[in-house]
């Protein structure tokens, strides 16, 4: 079973998926606790929330995230560094 919180390597895998579409971290929550099943959302104003799974290591959940993100309508971009 997955931590409870989710730490700066969680963050960074997060990051890793997230940065392929472009998405500003700026623009991105993660709550630290981890909820369920992971989700991701969009909220007012654009922000994304991505919650982390509660019993599967963020690592392995990455291939989820990037289907939720699809499913947001977010495309992977070309330009890796598109997000700065």
């Amino acid at each position: 079973m997955a931590d409870e919180i989710i730490g700066m390597d969680d963050m960074m895998a997060i990051y890793e998926v997230t940065d392929r579409y472009g998405v500003d971290r700026e623009s991105i929550s993660v709550p630290l606790e981890r909820s369920g099943p992971g989700q991701a959302e969009r909220l007012a104003g654009g922000l994304l929330e991505i919650t982390a799974p509660a019993d599967v290591a963020t690592r392995d959940w990455l291939p989820t995230l990037d289907a939720l993100l699809r499913g947001l309508g977010l495309e992977p971009v070309d330009d890796e560094d598109a997000w700065e």
